[in-house]
C-alpha cells in the first residue's frame, strides 16, 4: 500500500468519525436520548454503503470503505448503547438495539450489494 493510500484512508477515517457524530447528534435532537436512534441510523446508513461501496466502486473500496465508513459505523457503541438499556431495565428496547442493529444491518448491506452490482 502506498503512504498516498494509507493518508487519504486515515483522513477519509477522521471524516468518518465526525460524520458519525453529526449524524447522532442530529437525529437525537429530532427523536430524542431515550433510545439510540442515531447510532442505529449511522450503522445502517453506513452498512448499506458499504455494500454498495464494494460493488460499485471497488477501486475506491479501501479508502470509503475501510477509511470513511469505517470512521462512519460504531459497532462498540451499539452495543455499548443495548447494554446500557438493559442495565436500565429496557429489556425489550436492549434486545431491539442489538438484535435489530444486526438484521437490519445485514439486510441494508445486502441491499447495498444489490444496488451497486446492478450499476
Amino acid at each position: 500500500m502506498s503512504p498516498l493510500l494509507f493518508l487519504a484512508a486515515a483522513l477519509a477515517g477522521g471524516v468518518g468519525a465526525v460524520l458519525r457524530y453529526l449524524v447522532d447528534l442530529g437525529v437525537a435532537r429530532l427523536a430524542g436520548r431515550r433510545f439510540p436512534w442515531g447510532i442505529l441510523v449511522v450503522n445502517l446508513t453506513g452498512s448499506f454503503a458499504l455494500g454498495l461501496v464494494t460493488t460499485a466502486l471497488p477501486d475506491a473500496a479501501f479508502v470509503l470503505g475501510a477509511g470513511l465508513l469505517g470512521g462512519y459505523t460504531t459497532f462498540s457503541t451499539a452495543m455499548l448503547d443495548a447494554v446500557a438499556l438493559w442495565r436500565d431495565g429496557e429489556r425489550g428496547a436492549a434486545v431491539f438495539d442489538a438484535v435489530g442493529m444486526l438484521v437490519l444491518g445485514l439486510l441494508a448491506a445486502g441491499l447495498g450489494l444489490a444496488l451497486g452490482a446492478a450499476l
